[in-house]
């Protein structure tokens, strides 16, 4: 196999795609500053007035009950645990108005696979919300939306058609881990999705017209093969969900981000580490150098995807600032809330203000966004 890094940085800058097998050479590289270099050429191209962005939310986790038990997971029970719960509309109230209160526009509204709760519950959850609580409402990961797919007998575009009418706004990455079967099976995740059920959720959200995000949880028990078939498949499905050409411009003096390229329905992709304490998979946490490599390696293959967030939730806020030279140009969420990480005794908190003194930092100008990734103040 070829391991010379550098040729790369030509096809780079001339805006050409790297192919599986240099993918592969990326992943093996050690050299994170030569990384940094290519990585932040396609961030610039995509975003060339220095602009890092952030939203101001909430993670709400609507239950903890869960059936697919996967080994990683240390926030889930299984149905019948004393510990399980399932929110109140008092307390998602009190949640949602809380977040307004402090500058939020939006709740992810994530949680597990309960069988307690049928597709008519949420579709009422998500009409009371609009209603009496209006918010952008981004939520249900593709195993929940299969999951209620298999529970009420209808096709997952029913489903979605379904849960859209009643209010749903976006979809979040979530219950990815590793697109690939093999390292699914390892980890005990593949009853909840198989690779290619996650990626019918996300073509069939894209073609009715909704926007996702994407996600890589890595450092657990894949292998860099299983990364890199993870990264392409991604980039595919955005593929399919551009329309006109997928061609990078070159150009850097567009007159803002993503200027003249097309964009497809996944906005963003965020690449996030295992936390292994207190779940029953264990292991080791991948180093920060691991971290950024990924972030770097996500920023070069992903040539299609506008925006790559750094995960300051698992990382801190210092690994992150390095992020944003490796590629990243977003800082996610303030997560006013945030329980599935936390479950592992992983628990950063940020408010605006120190997010904002963050980017600033990094010589960066800080902006709020909404899910779209458009700006909601002026830079």
């Amino acid at each position: 196999m070829k391991t010379d890094v550098y040729p790369l940085i030509e096809k780079i800058e001339s805006g050409e795609r790297i192919s599986r097998e240099e993918g592969f050479i990326l992943l093996h590289c050690q050299d994170l500053s030569l990384l940094a270099v290519m990585a932040d050429m396609i961030r610039r191209r995509w975003h060339p007035h220095n602009y890092v962005t952030y939203i101001v939310d909430r993670n709400i986790n609507y239950t903890n009950v869960c059936t697919a038990g996967c080994a990683f997971c240390a926030f889930h029970c299984p149905p019948g645990s004393d510990m399980g719960y399932i929110l109140s509309r008092e307390k998602l109230a009190e949640k949602i108005e809380e977040t307004k209160t402090l500058g939020g526009i939006q709740i992810l509204l994530q949680g597990g696979l309960n069988p307690a709760l049928s597709l008519e519950w949420f579709e009422d959850l998500f009409r009371w919300i609009k209603e009496e609580h209006p918010i952008h409402i981004h939520g249900l990961s593709p195993p929940e939306i299969l999951f209620l797919s298999k529970q009420s007998g209808l096709s997952v575009k029913e489903t979605l058609k379904r849960l859209i009418a009643a209010g749903l706004d976006s979809i979040p990455g979530g219950g990815a881990e590793i697109l690939a079967d093999p390292a699914r099976k390892r980890m005990n995740a593949y009853k909840k999705a198989s690779s290619d059920a996650w990626l019918h959720v996300m073509e069939t959200a894209h073609r009715l017209g909704l926007l996702t995000t994407a996600t890589m949880m890595f450092g657990a028990v894949e292998t860099l093969e299983e990364r890199l078939e993870h990264l392409l498949k991604i980039r595919d499905l955005q593929d399919q969900s551009t329309v006109g050409s997928r061609q990078l411009a070159v150009d850097s003096q567009q007159s803002e981000a993503g200027s003249g390229q097309d964009r497809g329905r996944f906005t963003a992709f965020i690449p996030w580490v295992y936390q292994p304490a207190k779940t029953r998979l264990g292991g080791k946490k991948a180093s920060s150098f691991e971290y950024l490599k990924m972030v770097a390696v996500s920023r070069i293959l992903l040539d299609n995807i506008p925006n790559i967030q750094a995960s300051w939730v698992t990382q801190g806020g210092q690994i992150s600032q390095l992020a944003l030279h490796m590629g990243c140009n977003d800082l996610g969420s303030t997560m006013i809330e945030e329980n599935v990480v936390a479950a592992t005794g992983v628990k950063f908190s940020m408010s605006p203000q120190k997010i904002e003194a963050l980017i600033r930092a990094e010589g960066f100008i800080p902006v709020r966004r909404n899910q779209a990734y458009e700006m909601i103040e002026d830079a």
